[in-house]
Formats: C-alpha cells, sequence, structure tokens
C-alpha cells in the first residue's frame, strides 16, 4: 500500500469502508428527503419516505431509469439511496455488521469490490425482469420499475462469507451466512415492496466476485486500485443522476 497501510489500519481492518457506507448513505438519504420535502411519505411502516421523483435525480435504479431513461450507472448508485427510515436503519444495521467481518477474512480493498460488484448484479437483474415480465399476472415474478437500497450489495456479502467458509475457511460462518441469506429471502416474500431479484442478484454477484479473489489468498495492490475504482464510480454514478435529471445527455 506504498507505506500507508499502517496509517490506514487505524481507521478499522476494513480501512474505514464501513464508516464510509454508513456516512455516504444517511447524507444521501438526507438529501432525498431535503430536495422534495412536499413529497414525503408518511404511511404504514414508510416513515419519511422520500418521494420517486427525489430518488430518481439521485440515482435509482430499475427497469425505467435503466431501459427507458438509459441511466445505466444507477446499478451503482441505487445502492446507497434508502426508501424510508426503518428501510435504512434496517440496512445499516447489517453493513455494521457484515462489512467488517466480511474485512477480518478478505480485506478491505476485496469487500468494496464484493460489495460493488453484488450492487452491480442486483440491480441489473431486478431491471432486466422489470423489463421481461412487466406484464406478469404473479407478483413475485415481475422485477422493480424504481428500486433502491444497500440490500442487494448486504447479499453480497454474505454471498462471499459462504464462499469463504465452502474454501476451507469455517463451515460454521459458511452456514450461518446461508442461514441468514435464506431467511432474509423469504421475509422478502411475506413482506410487500422488497426487491427480491436485487437480493439474488447480490447474492450471486457477491458469491461469483468473492469465489474470484479467492480468499484464502493475500490481498494484492490491483486488488486497492480496483477498489478505489469503484468507489469513485460510485460518487460518480450518484454525480451523473443528478446532473442528468436536471441536464439531460
Amino acid at each position: 500500500m506504498w507505506g500507508f497501510a499502517t496509517l490506514l489500519r487505524r481507521v478499522g481492518a476494513d480501512f474505514g469502508f464501513t464508516s464510509i457506507v454508513m456516512w455516504g448513505c444517511g447524507i444521501l438519504y438526507l438529501a432525498t428527503l431535503v430536495s422534495d420535502p412536499q413529497g414525503i411519505q408518511m404511511h404504514g411502516l414508510s416513515i419519511l419516505a422520500p418521494s420517486t421523483r427525489s430518488v430518481l435525480i439521485f440515482g435509482a435504479s430499475g427497469m425505467i431509469p435503466v431501459f427507458l431513461y438509459d441511466r445505466w450507472w444507477t446499478v451503482l448508485s441505487a445502492a446507497w439511496l434508502h426508501g424510508n427510515l426503518l428501510h435504512i436503519i434496517f440496512n445499516l444495521l447489517w453493513i455494521r455488521q457484515l462489512a467488517p467481518a466480511t474485512a477480518e477474512l478478505y480485506g478491505a480493498s476485496r469487500t468494496v469490490i464484493i460489495y460493488t460488484a453484488a450492487s452491480v448484479c442486483g440491480f441489473l437483474l431486478t431491471s432486466w425482469a422489470g423489463l421481461v415480465f412487466a406484464d406478469s399476472s404473479i407478483r413475485f415474478l415481475r422485477g422493480a420499475a424504481v428500486t433502491i437500497g444497500a440490500s442487494a450489495s448486504i447479499f453480497g456479502l454474505l454471498g462471499a462469507l459462504v464462499v469463504y467458509g465452502r474454501r476451507g475457511g469455517s463451515s460454521h460462518i459458511s452456514s450461518q451466512a446461508m442461514t441468514y441469506a435464506v431467511i432474509l429471502f423469504v421475509f422478502g416474500f411475506v413482506m410487500p415492496n422488497i426487491d427480491n431479484y436485487a437480493h439474488l442478484g447480490g447474492f450471486l454477484g457477491g458469491y461469483g466476485a468473492a469465489y474470484l479473489l479467492d480468499p484464502l489468498r493475500p490481498e494484492r495492490v490491483d486488488h486497492f486500485i480496483i477498489a478505489v475504482i469503484c468507489l469513485v464510480m460510485s460518487a460518480l454514478s450518484i454525480a451523473a443522476s443528478v446532473i442528468t435529471a436536471f441536464i439531460p445527455l
């Protein structure tokens, strides 16, 4: 790390990635509320829910943004946005638990790569399903027209923990992560407005990325470079969403 590893470790084994995600998601959630205060919704469990217009401005993904508006970069930005107060609290609690644990096993750089790959795969899958199965009479077959949330990346971290256990790290870690994933996936069929395609795609994306990165080998400098690129591209995707919302390309 060109001599910076010791300094970076002072912010934790994940080099501060957990804090970046939590602060980033929190700031963007407040931004979506402030940008359209008249559109804030308060009904049922949707407490302090930003308007659809607001989340689209900041980079919501799904069939409409990706295929109708050609905002393909939203597969990155959507993971940093949330739909209501309970949504963001629930996801940040999972991130606070899973991101440091994954970083302990894979290292900070590979954790960032896994997290990002899961976001891309999750939102690509649900956007594709939203296009192909838009007219399906079966509700759970339809993908998402508009979708947001860090849960795709959370499922990706679970997939990475499953890979670690199966590659010889710990069968207990693998079985526990798979149990969490199954419970949360089933939970998605019970609760309304849960994007199961994003969860499935996120899990597969995280699993595939973790398998290719091989948790039993040490991190390399190129992993660090790719991780930085992932974070920069995520930030640029949010900036592109805001800019193009007001100045269409």
